[in-house]
């Protein structure tokens, strides 16, 4: 019980950094997870990231089952799935029934503008940190340059690029195995 209390608490500290999404949240679930629980690897990280992102429904949500599920099995990952989802519930509610009276408060609204910045922030540092252990060799720049060129030119969904880099991290093996 109190391994499944800790995942929840671990999860609602994550689900609050809702305001940024999936992205935003990054940073903390890295932090929490995986260099301060050592419950998963940042290589397990980024394969359950990758596979939320392709599921339906919400990537941190997807990310969290994952992980609880792989420290409790199915209650574990149930309990992830309500602790990160709890933060927003009850964000989303209170600010459903003060936004409409104060929405065009300047204060509010640069609340807000000061929210976003910071979300920039916290997505820009948690690129960093899976930059350095994900481009690890020529092969992964490769597959970088190629999905980040994409990305900004088309409006492809996630799912197709990560299906697309999985394609061609394979075709550059083969490549290199035909080569030797």
């Amino acid at each position: 019980m109190k391994e499944l209390l800790e995942i929840f608490l671990v999860s609602f500290r994550i689900g609050i950094m809702t305001f940024g999404g999936g992205y935003a949240m990054l940073p903390i679930l890295q932090r929490e997870v995986v260099e301060t629980r050592e419950w998963v690897s940042e290589e397990e990280v980024l394969d359950y990231y990758a596979i939320g992102q392709c599921l339906p429904g919400i990537i941190m949500v997807n990310t969290m089952i994952f992980i609880g599920q792989k420290q409790k099995g199915n209650i574990g990952g149930i309990v992830a799935a309500i602790g990160t989802v709890f933060p927003a519930l009850i964000i989303i509610t209170v600010i459903a029934a003060l936004l409409t009276n104060f929405a065009d408060v300047p204060a509010v609204k640069h609340a807000f503008a000061g929210i976003r910045v910071c979300v920039c922030v916290l997505i820009f540092n948690a690129v960093l940190k899976l930059w350095k252990s994900s481009v690890v060799d020529w092969k992964c720049f490769v597959i970088f340059i190629a999905v980040a060129l994409a990305s900004l030119i088309t409006s492809l969904t996630p799912v197709l690029f990560v299906i697309l880099s999985a394609v061609m991290g394979i075709a550059i093996s083969c490549l290199e195995v035909k080569k030797k």
